[in-house]
């Protein structure tokens, strides 16, 4: 016994300096590339005024931080979790009625797979007229890019579930409401947060599209309107902080489940 309590601590000893080995090189990479950047600026091989350089946009983000930058994330942060909130919520239901139907879902499975091919940005003027030049359309851009995305995923994992599980439920008497509730549902959370990983990526696309057609703030106006006055500085600045919002986002959803898989873990 004493052995095999010894070999599941080094088991998850090993677990863990993988872990920490993964974020040291990960690391490693990005302070690697930092500083290959600003060489190749220092020493003229790359042409600072095309690709900036790393003080540059760090003087950037000073000079922003202390005027209006946080302002422009809050648009984009919120613009994106509403747009993620409305494309998930949507998207669940259309795919749980699809699995209520069957019938409903044959229809319906061409058509969501040509509406997911179709670039949503080509529908950009047609939005702005239905929505109006705000807000609206930058989140109806951003549920658009991700509904389709959330129902093809979900509809694709109700459809997969263990025929046995749903069999062995079915013998108790259960309903259909039932079976969802009971097996569907339980055996599809990975599917369901593997889905808000991707979405949360894509809805932050959607918002950039749009406020890349029609925006007063937010980043993706940010980096519009340096890219009409040639400052490629807050141009890669805001590409950079872009990608800490949506890295400080999927590490949001990866801990929800981490969080809904102990509960669940406790309640069985």
């Amino acid at each position: 016994m004493k052995k095999a309590v010894s070999y599941r601590e080094k088991y998850l000893q090993e677990i863990k300096y993988t872990k920490i080995k993964v974020r040291l090189v990960q690391v490693a990479v990005v302070v690697l590339f930092v500083v290959l950047w600003e060489w190749l600026t220092c020493t003229g091989a790359v042409d600072p005024f095309i690709f900036s350089s790393p003080s540059r946009m760090w003087a950037m983000f000073v000079t922003m931080a202390q005027s209006n930058l946080a302002y422009h994330i809050l648009i984009t942060v919120a613009e994106t979790l509403i747009g993620f909130l409305l494309g998930v919520v949507l998207g669940f239901v259309i795919a749980v009625a699809m699995w209520f139907s069957p019938f409903a879902n044959r229809v319906a499975a061409p058509f969501l797979v040509v509406l997911h091919s179709l670039p949503k940005i080509a529908l950009g003027p047609v939005i702005i007229v239905w929505a109006g030049a705000g807000m609206n359309a930058i989140i109806v851009m951003a549920v658009a890019i991700s509904l389709i995305v959330t129902v093809l995923e979900l509809s694709g994992g109700f459809e997969s579930t263990d025929k046995n599980l749903i069999t062995t439920v079915q013998s108790f008497g259960a309903t259909r409401t039932q079976v969802f509730l009971k097996a569907v549902l339980p055996y599809n959370i990975p599917v369901l947060f593997q889905s808000l990983k991707v979405n949360i990526g894509l809805s932050l696309v959607g918002v950039i599209a749009g406020e890349f057609l029609v925006s007063k703030a937010g980043l993706g106006y940010l980096i519009v309107y340096a890219g009409q006055v040639f400052r490629m500085d807050l141009v890669m600045m805001s590409v950079v902080i872009l990608g800490v919002v949506a890295f400080a986002m999927y590490h949001g959803v990866s801990a929800a489940r981490q969080i809904v898989e102990k509960k669940i873990n406790h309640d069985t």
